[in-house]
């Protein structure tokens, strides 16, 4: 399986992924003429000098081609001058910017468009290995003026690049030139890919965008793997000693959207708000030195059924429906099948949906739910078996939010038990007197499935961020084989809440294995410092991913009180972000699945067919094979997204009036909610008259 190690004495490993011809470019200039975009790479040391070039005479394909020569800075300097000179008819060589990867193409109905990012700051570090956020990004047509076609002028095209503009890069997309950031740290120590096969994985979200560029190369010098999510990284002491403590959420890119249009599990078993947590520990240790490292992975995303809520402008609570029934649950089988592929046996599964409600809505998951994994688990042997496990966290509303931790912590206890996590030690190779020392490694049994990731690997780890040399020995105490996966409805606040408990208890025993802690004292009280801070990064995370997939920041009940917040803050709180995800989800959500769809290519526009606001969010994957009728769809499309403010403004006060009954405020909260609620109504006057102004 793909999480595992094997227990080899001794591997050198390559913490940075072994690249084409071994170098990395990190820093670009692009040039333009009139027939030509050249594009100018190099390495972070100045040796190694490549260079692109762009055909721009073409109007409908692109034509990419790389000079296959390195060149040093004063050779390369020297070609843009001759390049310059054989163009000075048509204006010469024109500097365009500076930039630091290339994020891809995109071709909407006339011309190909180059995405690069022009700004990045530094988000962190994985042992050497810089973590970039993207500051700023352009996008330039890649044909020139001359050869456009009409259709690169028409309302439709500027409408798609409008659309795809709305999808803020600058707004949790990482990445690393040297590190496979798309990959958990215990695949970066086992996984074989290089290359555009890295690009394939789940959780690259601009590899449709890098597709036609990594077919014309076979390389990826020139791109960098764009990960969504949440990344933080912190430096913590204890026992007077240093660690740095960060957590990875990967969104996948498979059946991506927002939170009414993408909801249970599709034909292919991928499921909606498919996250990926790693939580990695290092000892903080000068660079170069060595250094013990844990990491601890667990997974969150929708209920694998065929369900849905249809969006509604006069409900706050739409009901659930089982759209599907599937009677053999293939398309749930498939899910846990693509888990096991993932992370290896056991898959546990936190449940944490409600069982008891006077309407029945989230009872009817529970049901079929529970129903999938009993069939599901008759086929299996009895090791294999799917792990199922439900607690209604809102069953009793007044247990307090530190009993709720206590058991869901007894219960990340028992999971962590089961899969194990990553223990391991990496030593430079030319510090021979710790080499010598290194013993037998002795994993348990939980490696035994997947040994052979590491049977045949013998590489030297090159740290190019730091100028570092040679080799890394890696030294394996335990390997993680399974995974906790954890979901409520929308697998945002409860499970925001089971993912902090497990995160706390498995920081526990990273510190234990790391020797920060004894074993005495292997679990860290939920009121300490240290676990204050570690909840305020969870909490960052879970409104991240909230925003991201929900319209919101997360519902932090549990995490106020353990603050101990004001009870009549953290009411208000909670209404206007009820509020605010009630707007989102009824009049923002389908532009932004639009803009979803185009980015990662989920939707083609082509020539002559339909437009993608002609269309429902859901047909975007099947329009190019089974058609259209564009009269038919536009027709549900307006009337499913264009309504009048006097609809808007009862909607919004509807939402409001029912937080007030469930949350049963006082008289001044009203009035701080009230001026909350008064800038959505507002934005709903504009933007309805923004629809009405857009009429296709």
């Amino acid at each position: 399986m793909e999480m595992g190690i094997d227990s080899k004495e001794r591997h050198e490993i390559n913490l940075q992924p072994p690249k084409e011809n071994n170098f990395y470019l990190q820093k670009f200039r692009l040039y333009e003429t009139r027939s030509n975009f050249y594009m100018i790479g190099w390495d972070s040391s100045k040796t190694i000098w490549k260079v692109l070039k762009i055909d721009r005479l073409e109007s409908s394909e692109l034509l990419i081609h790389e000079d296959p020569t390195i060149y040093s800075e004063r050779e390369y300097l020297d070609l843009l001058s001759r390049i310059h000179e054989g163009n000075k008819s048509t204006g010469g060589l024109k500097f365009v910017c500076l930039c630091y990867g290339i994020i891809g193409f995109i071709k909407f109905l006339g011309a190909h468009y180059l995405l690069v990012i022009t700004e990045r700051r530094e988000i962190g570090k994985i042992r050497g290995h810089v973590v970039y956020a993207i500051t700023e990004s352009e996008m330039f047509p890649v044909p020139n003026s001359t050869v456009l076609s009409k259709m690169a002028y028409s309302k439709d095209e500027n409408r798609y690049i409008k659309l795809l503009r709305k999808m803020d890069l600058t707004k949790d997309y990482f990445f690393s030139y040297s590190y496979h950031i798309m990959l958990s740290f215990q695949k970066n120590l086992s996984n074989s890919k290089t290359g555009v096969a890295i690009y394939e994985t789940m959780f690259v979200w601009n590899e449709f965008l890098t597709r036609e560029i990594h077919n014309q190369l076979q390389n990826t010098h020139w791109t960098v793997a764009l990960v969504y999510g949440f990344f933080k990284q912190a430096t913590f002491k204890i026992s007077s000693q240093d660690f740095i403590l960060t957590l990875i959420a990967r969104r996948s890119r498979h059946y991506a959207g927002t939170r009414y249009l993408k909801r249970g599990v599709n034909e292919k078993g991928r499921v909606a708000n498919d996250v990926e947590t790693e939580q990695i520990v290092f000892e903080d240790v000068p660079e170069g030195s060595p250094f013990g490292a844990t990491s601890v992975v667990q997974n969150r995303g929708s209920i694998p059924l065929f369900w849905s809520q249809e969006t509604s402008r006069l409900n706050v609570k739409p009901d659930i429906i089982l759209s599907r029934r599937d009677f053999k649950f293939e398309a749930t089988k498939l899910h846990f099948e693509d888990l096991v592929q993932r992370y290896g046996n056991p898959i546990i599964i936190l449940n944490l949906i409600k069982t008891l409600e006077k309407r029945p809505r989230e009872m009817i998951l529970r049901a079929e739910f529970a129903n999938a994994i009993e069939f599901l688990n008759k086929d299996l042997p009895e090791d294999d078996r799917l792990r199922f496990l439900h607690w209604d966290i809102n069953k009793r509303p007044r247990i307090k939010a530190k009993m709720a931790l206590i058991r869901l912590s007894d219960v990340a206890a028992n999971a962590l038990e089961l899969t194990g996590f990553l223990h391991c030690q990496l030593i430079p190779t030319s510090r021979t007197e710790e080499l010598q020392k290194l013993s037998p490694v002795s994993c348990d049994d939980r490696g035994d499935h997947v040994k052979e990731d590491l049977d045949e690997m013998d590489v030297e780890m090159g740290n190019e961020c730091d100028k570092l040399r040679g080799a890394y020995c890696v030294k394996v105490s335990s390997v993680q084989n399974g995974v906790l996966r954890t979901n409520c409805v929308d697998c945002l606040d409860r499970t925001n809440v089971g993912q902090y408990a497990y995160g706390l208890v498995a920081l526990s025993h990273q510190l234990h294995a790391l020797g920060f802690v004894d074993v005495d004292n292997i679990n860290i009280d939920s009121h300490s410092p240290l676990a204050q801070d570690l909840m305020q990064i969870y909490e960052e995370m879970g409104d991240t991913l909230s925003l991201q997939y929900g319209g919101s920041a997360a519902h932090n009940k549990v995490f106020s009180e353990m603050r101990g917040q004001w009870k009549a803050t953290t009411r208000s709180q909670e209404i206007i972000r009820s509020v605010q995800r009630f707007y989102r989800n009824a009049y923002m959500d389908p532009g932004k699945q639009d803009a979803i769809n185009v980015f990662l290519g989920h939707f083609q526009p082509q020539e002559g067919g339909p437009a993608l606001w002609e269309l429902n969010p859901d047909q975007h994957y099947d329009v190019r094979k089974h058609g259209s009728s564009p009269t038919a769809e536009r027709s549900r499309y307006e009337s499913h997204y264009k309504a009048d403010l006097a609809i808007a403004c009862f909607s919004l006060l509807n939402c409001f009036f029912y937080c007030l009954k469930v949350t049963l405020l006082n008289h001044y909260l009203v009035v701080i909610v009230l001026c909350h609620c008064f800038m959505p109504v507002i934005t709903v006057s504009l933007s309805c008259n923004h629809l009405t102004d857009m009429k296709v």
